[in-house]
């Protein structure tokens, strides 16, 4: 097994293990303490966000100092052993204690992405994100299929046990490739001490990274805002009361990513317009519109343009950092990035409670719609996503995208990571 083979399979299990109750908190809370308040499921997807984005700089610079490898062992297994004591949590506090903390120790498998992308050659870039696009998505819909098939058919503590158990063959893996000197050490005595000293940006480098972190917050909080109650709303709306049929649909963006990479490797050179990052965040506003209406067929059409749209767009944010990062950067600027991605979805997941409380969830539906209007808005202002690609049109390969389309899952999904 190779270290990129391992690294993918390990990424693979974390979002599976992050993927099993995000779409499912309002009926966890529900089925296990009697707790209906939306304000409540939203603030826990918020602190989720907020214990990754606080955390996620502090693994980063502990990994200046210790093999990430090395260091994922031992905060997985603390992952692991967290959540399986939440499994025997008496009351809501206990349980937003241990999984708090769970989250924020299980956000240091985040630094895989970079670090894997530290150890292959510019030319390989494309490659290596594609295949992790390809695994995520995959691993997020068995995810949302297994977490609603779990919590109908064996109840939410067998939910958290197969969470655990996630973080479990993460930490089995990492222990392998230690033991068979697969690891391909980065911090070598010289290096070491160039990582205690980052070089310092070029000019206009830290204004160029706040742009897109600006652009990724936006967009994180218009494309997030409808997750935390679409299981419900879906629910409510159609009649269907199936959770793995609910799994199912909520995981449709991940199935039309899997398509579209099939599509992109089978057509070749897609259409400008199918890439174009600006027609992309008007067909997410339109696809989000869809689903505000209380049909089943129009919530589907509308899920499925999201879910292109959704895809399309992080593969050009998450291909743009790393045009615009350094090597010797890629942890730094990442860990910068992702603390906008997480505070764009810690604003939506506050938002989502609050606005179902209020106004009902079709609002979060057509909110989240102006949201992707407003990031188009400022994309054509003052960043023009697609000219760091060469023409209107990404240029990538076959299969570009990044951790992030899942991280979120945990970051960005209730663990480190996206939809």
């Amino acid at each position: 097994m190779t270290l990129r083979t391992a690294i993918l399979i390990m990424s693979a299990f974390g979002v599976i293990s992050d993927s099993i109750l995000i779409a499912f908190y309002p009926q966890f809370f529900e089925m296990r303490y009697g707790l209906t308040s939306a304000v409540h499921v939203g603030a826990y997807v918020a602190a989720i966000s907020i214990a990754v984005m606080c955390m996620l700089p502090v693994w980063a610079y502990v990994a200046r100092f210790v093999e990430t490898l090395h260091l994922v062992v031992f905060t997985q297994l603390a992952a692991a052993l967290l959540c399986l004591a939440a499994i025997w949590a008496p009351n809501p506090l206990i349980f937003w204690v241990l999984t708090m903390l769970m989250y924020m120790v299980k956000a240091s498998y985040l630094l895989l992405f970079p670090y894997l992308m530290r150890l292959e050659p510019l030319d390989q870039h494309s490659l290596v994100v594609g295949l992790l696009a390809v695994v995520i998505h995959i691993a997020a819909i068995f995810g949302a299929a297994v977490g609603g098939l779990g919590l109908q058919e064996l109840g939410p503590r067998w939910c958290l046990a197969l969470m655990a158990a996630g973080d479990l063959i993460q930490m089995a893996i990492c222990l392998y490739l230690i033991s068979r000197g697969k690891v391909i050490k980065v911090l070598d005595r010289d290096e070491h001490n160039q990582l205690k000293q980052l070089p310092a940006r070029a000019r206009g480098a830290l204004l160029l990274l706040l742009k897109l972190s600006l652009l990724m917050l936006l967009f994180d909080f218009s494309a997030y805002l409808v997750r935390p109650f679409f299981t419900l709303y879906w629910q409510t709306s159609t009649g269907i009361s199936e959770q793995f049929l609910t799994g199912l649909v909520f995981a449709i963006p991940g199935i039309v990513a899997v398509l579209a990479l099939w599509l992109k490797r089978r057509v070749g050179q897609m259409p400008w317009w199918a890439e174009h990052s600006q027609l992309n965040l008007l067909l997410g506003a339109v696809g989000l519109a869809l689903q505000a209406v209380p049909s089943l067929w129009l919530i589907l059409l509308g899920r499925c343009l999201y879910g292109w749209a959704i895809f399309q767009l992080v593969v050009k944010l998450e291909v743009t950092l790393f045009k615009i990062s350094t090597p010797a950067s890629y942890a730094r600027d990442f860990s910068v990035i992702n603390f906008f991605q997480n505070l764009g979805v810690l604003l939506s997941s506050f938002g989502a409670g609050y606005v179902v409380s209020l106004l009902g969830m079709p609002m979060t539906f057509l909110i989240a719609a102006v949201g992707m209007l407003v990031t188009w808005l400022v994309d054509r202002l003052c960043f023009r996503l697609d000219s760091y690609h060469g023409s209107a049109a990404v240029a990538v390969a076959p299969a570009d995208v990044s951790l992030a389309v899942a991280a979120p899952l945990i970051a960005s999904q209730g663990g480190p990571g996206h939809d």
